[in-house]
């Protein structure tokens, strides 16, 4: 299990405050929410880039500055900056960088480097964004960590490769002893494979809960607008008013009651997103 307990961090003018978190193990942990909203400075507070100015992190039980090169050798990393030496070949990186981690298969490596069509010979430094990122999670999958912490990597896939890319996430994840913690803007993935569900908002974790209760917590409803106001004043989150009608986010019970005219939903993560921004 991941854990964070009233974390807080001050990073210049920008702050995490107060983040309590616990992802189950065995889930796919959605991280969403704005650019600059504390995605990033949360995946390097789960890593150990940051330590916490309050609160613990907890890996496993585990405290992060206690056993941190135990949890290491349990942790892949996909992250925009370039984590491979770029002068080297992807397999002569293979071989350094895994002989830091106790679980790095060479094979499973070139395996995945030629069915993510990528030539083990090629230096990493004249590969595209794209490729370095592909490399980068063959190589995060031959270390078996038990966690994978992935940060934007979709949004530079193609279509093609963003199936494969999803299908050994959730091979990944499959046997219920692993966690994967992705960022990503593309929230339609989230709203389809996520267990967990992480909201950033101005270095809050507005949301952090699984992906049933967020569901079941909030509606997205439409129709005429003093209809929609005739709900509890407490349970609209925010209104938007239309040329024709209105559509709001509701926060959701058993006791709440729906007038028959209005379209009651469902929300997508990007429904939400669209709301709280």
């Amino acid at each position: 299990m991941l854990e964070l307990d009233q974390v807080s961090k001050r990073l210049g003018s920008f702050q995490l405050r107060n983040i309590t978190i616990q992802i189950p193990t065995g889930y796919l942990c959605g991280l969403a929410g704005e650019n600059g909203a504390g995605k990033t400075s949360l995946l390097h507070m789960l890593l150990g880039l940051y330590r916490p100015d309050s609160g613990t992190v907890r890996i496993d039980g585990k405290i992060y500055e206690e056993n941190e090169k135990e949890i290491r050798q349990q942790t892949g990393i996909v992250l925009a900056e370039d984590l491979l030496h770029p002068a080297f070949s992807l397999l002569q990186n293979g071989r350094y960088y895994g002989s830091f981690y106790n679980g790095y298969e060479e094979v499973c490596f070139v395996e995945k480097l030629k069915q993510y069509h990528l030539d083990p010979r090629e230096k990493f430094g004249h590969l595209s964004k794209g490729q370095k990122l592909k490399c980068q999670f063959a190589f995060a999958l031959a270390c078996h960590p038990a966690y994978l912490f992935l940060d934007e990597p979709v949004a530079n896939f193609d279509p093609e490769f963003k199936k494969q890319f999803f299908a050994d996430l959730c091979a990944f994840i499959g046997d219920g002893e692993r966690t994967a913690v992705l960022s990503t803007h593309e929230t339609e993935d989230l709203d389809r494979l996520a267990d967990y569900l992480i909201f950033m908002k101005e270095g809050e974790a507005v949301i952090a809960s699984d992906m049933e209760k967020f569901r079941d917590s909030y509606r997205i409803v439409s129709g005429e607008s003093y209809k929609i106001r005739l709900l509890r004043p407490d349970a609209i989150v925010k209104l938007e008013e239309r040329e024709f009608g209105a559509r709001a986010l509701v926060r959701h019970s058993r006791l709440l009651s729906y007038d028959k005219s209005l379209l009651v939903a469902y929300p997508t993560i990007a429904d939400f997103m669209y709301f709280m921004s």
